[in-house]
């Protein structure tokens, strides 16, 4: 769940993070407050990033108006979520954190709250 003026950046896919579909953990969701940015978003035609500016674009629509460093960024187990930090540095936009345990280690405690909204914040 997010505090004010933070945000959490899912890097899964959208059918991933909207719960229509799990591959590898029990529980389908995202957290609660989550944004979802599909870390293959970062891509051009060709398979390598965007550039710069094109990827500021994109984040800004993702990230509104939070600070770099109140940005999380999280994915099923933290390995794609280092793509979407990676396109944030080459974005420019710097200071994003990694929540590493990511989805798996969230959903794997059923105290903690599930989303399963069709859209982000």
């Amino acid at each position: 769940m997010t505090r004010a003026g933070w945000r959490l950046v899912d890097a899964r896919s959208p059918e991933r993070f909207r719960g229509e579909t799990e591959t590898i953990d029990r529980v389908a969701g995202h957290i609660p407050g989550a944004a979802n940015h599909f870390f293959r978003t970062n891509l051009n035609e060709q398979g390598t990033f965007r550039s710069p500016e094109e990827l500021r674009a994109r984040f800004n629509e993702t990230l509104g108006n939070t600070a770099p460093d109140r940005v999380v960024c999280y994915c099923g187990s933290g390995v794609t979520a280092c793509h979407n930090l990676l396109a944030l540095e080459h974005a420019g936009i710097r200071g994003a954190r990694l929540y590493a345990g990511s989805w798996s280690e969230w959903s794997s405690d059923p105290a903690r709250p599930i989303d399963t909204t069709k859209t982000t914040p």
